[in-house]
């Protein structure tokens, strides 16, 4: 019988970091599951671990060092902006979900973009009626064409400019135009009421940064080139909109609506046997569950579905809820639009795009990494060795 052992017992066994430790889970080099004792908590199996311990001792390549840091390895950008430490999210030194609690999407921004007052993300008139991700797209794309380039100019300058492309985002996801928060413009674009729109404030100051995640990761590439700040946010949006990012809350609600018809242990069967990735449950970061989820959660009526397909779930994997079940669980309580996560998504971190793409210039470093070719060798190569 395999040995397990606790999270504090698994970094000292590999001298690392709790993110590296998350990192190895994520990419199944070290098997996990819940505490029997405390199923709050996770175990990790100990042969993994010394396996690992064992191919470290040995060393690495740079080339495998750098292969593996490309994937939920150790961070290769340094950031003030924000991080996760110990299961929280933290945005320049304050407690994401403590946030949540009180503050809106703009002073939210403040805090990110380090401004002393809150921004205002006014809504362009000739937005209204557009509303969706084509028109989110379309707009910011004519935003960055007409953009000013960001190299060589100050951050009060490129946060002017990332105001602008926020209030356009803001307009094409269904916000109405006016001087109000823009949880409250949302909310009344899609016709919900008071409890509904405190859960949009709630979800947007969540998911306004997540360190350096796929999309704002490319948010950064663009804005390392000095592109517009709508470009650097319409980098961030086109990489937000794969399913692999943006798109879970979709996959789930797809995956709800299946244990709907067909009850929750059949449907998540059926995911499995696909070998598709299971959305919305489970995060390399939070191994013991995802803080931003449960603070959403902790507002929401769970339905007979998505509670059964949550316990099904835990029951089968072990993986508990993320962010973006809890973007579907909103969907589905409130009435909101089929696509509501992929718009909060969008609007929420529009944010933390901003943000990074800011630092970026402002850092004045170029994002270029190398390839490592591994394709046919032509033979003027083998002469020019």
């Amino acid at each position: 019988m395999s040995e397990w052992l606790s999270r504090e017992e698994a970094l000292e066994r590999l001298k690392v970091r709790p993110q590296t430790l998350y990192a190895y889970v994520s990419r199944g080099r070290i098997g996990m599951r819940p505490d029997q004792a405390d199923p709050r908590r996770s175990q990790y199996r100990a042969d993994d671990i010394a396996a690992l311990a064992t191919r470290r001792a040995r060393g690495r390549s740079p080339s495998a060092i750098a292969e593996s840091a490309i994937a939920w390895g150790e961070p290769s950008i340094v950031t003030t902006i924000s991080t996760v430490a110990h299961g929280h999210l933290i945005y320049r030194g304050k407690d994401a979900v403590v946030l949540s609690g009180r503050d809106t999407l703009e002073e939210t921004a403040a805090i990110l973009w380090a401004l002393p007052h809150p921004p205002v993300f006014a809504t362009p008139a000739d937005v209204k009626g557009q509303s969706g991700q084509s028109a989110a797209f379309t707009r910011l794309a004519l935003a960055a064409s007409e953009g000013r380039p960001s190299l060589g100019r100050s951050a009060a300058s490129l946060y002017a400019d990332a105001a602008q492309a926020v209030g356009v985002l803001a307009g094409t996801l269904g916000a109405t135009p006016g001087p109000d928060p823009v949880h409250c413009r949302l909310a009344r674009g899609w016709s919900v009421e008071t409890k509904a729109a405190e859960a949009i404030r709630r979800a947007l100051v969540l998911l306004a940064d997540h360190e350096l995640n796929a999309s704002t990761f490319a948010a950064r590439v663009a804005a390392s080139t000095g592109a517009p700040l709508a470009a650097c946010l319409l980098a961030g949006l086109a990489t937000l909109s794969g399913p692999r990012h943006g798109g879970a809350g979709e996959a789930v609600l797809q995956l709800a609506e299946d244990a709907a018809r067909h009850g929750a242990d059949t449907a998540l069967g059926r995911w499995l046997d696909h070998e598709r990735p299971l959305p919305s449950f489970g995060h390399p970061l939070y191994p013991d569950g995802d803080a931003r989820a449960a603070a959403l959660l902790a507002d929401i009526d769970l339905d007979d579905t998505l509670r059964s397909l949550q316990d099904a779930v835990l029951a089968a994997t072990g993986a508990r809820p993320n962010i973006d079940f809890a973007l579907a669980a909103m969907t589905r309580n409130f009435g909101l639009p089929r696509d509501a996560p992929f718009r909060l998504f969008a609007l929420g971190r529009g944010i933390g795009w901003a943000a990074h793409a800011v630092e970026q210039v402002t850092s004045g470093g170029l994002i270029r990494p190398r390839a490592r070719y591994e394709g046919p060798v032509a033979e003027q190569l083998a002469e020019w060795d």
